[in-house]
């Protein structure tokens, strides 16, 4: 039986929700191993497997419940203490697809729009929004601190994208310091409008911008240029 349609709301709260459950990339490496273990995890085992402190590992747990990804239930007790709690996948976490199909919605309906303004225009659009958003990621890992240095700002930046889906890394080639995002979150509506590359080369940007300072950023290859992995040069 399909899916009823979600309301603007009900969309939004999916979003925060999976956005709170899965920004964090640890959190979503233990779901994944959660996920893997049909018996349930502890806190304990958690803690082990990623060399976590036990209330760190609750914290990253809880989140994953908060958000319905893992149901709690009661768990053996260990020594005199109380039963641990054990953490399982839940069913329902299959309902993380429906808010990803609307969103594809959305950007195809971004990449259209775009489309009907001239192309030069549409892309400083597109990267002016990356660069906003960009820099929005750059304070919530504390961009308003300290300034770091260039390596460090462009390490921080591929981890952030990383945790938004764009399986980033950073490289060194001919020495051009570059972001391989081996991923693209914006699937195959990049193809129809590659306009929208723009929006992460300006997230890179915004990014930097709070963490280091200013830097120029290009694209240098992209999946609608036919290649397997999208890179953005960085020149601090």
């Amino acid at each position: 039986m399909a899916n009823p349609p979600l309301s603007p709301t009900e969309f939004n709260s999916a979003v925060t929700a999976i956005t709170s459950a899965f920004g964090d990339p640890t959190r979503r490496e233990i779901y994944l191993f959660t996920r893997e273990r049909a018996a349930g995890v502890t806190t304990g085992d958690v803690a082990r497997q990623f060399d976590l402190h036990p209330n760190v590992a609750r914290h990253h747990l809880d989140k994953l419940a908060g958000g319905g990804y893992v149901e709690v239930g009661p768990g053996q007790a260990e020594g005199a203490g109380r039963p641990s709690k054990r953490y399982s996948v839940t069913e329902a976490t299959t309902a993380v697809e429906v808010p990803i199909r609307h969103d594809d919605v959305l950007i195809r309906l971004l990449g259209r729009a775009l489309a009907r303004l001239p192309a030069e225009e549409a892309e400083a659009l597109a990267e002016d929004v990356g660069i906003e958003y960009g820099r929005t990621m750059a304070h919530a890992l504390g961009g308003d601190d300290a300034q770091r240095s260039f390596r460090s700002a462009l390490h921080a930046v591929a981890d952030a994208l990383t945790a938004h889906g764009f399986a980033a890394h950073t490289d060194k080639r001919s020495g051009q310091l570059q972001i391989v995002q081996e991923h693209c979150p914006f699937g195959e509506a990049v193809i129809e409008h590659p306009v929208i590359c723009a929006v992460d080369r300006g997230m890179v940007r915004g990014m930097l911008a709070a963490l280091y300072g200013h830097a120029d950023t290009t694209t240098s290859s992209s999946k609608p240029m036919g290649d397997e992995v999208c890179v953005t040069e960085v020149t601090g």
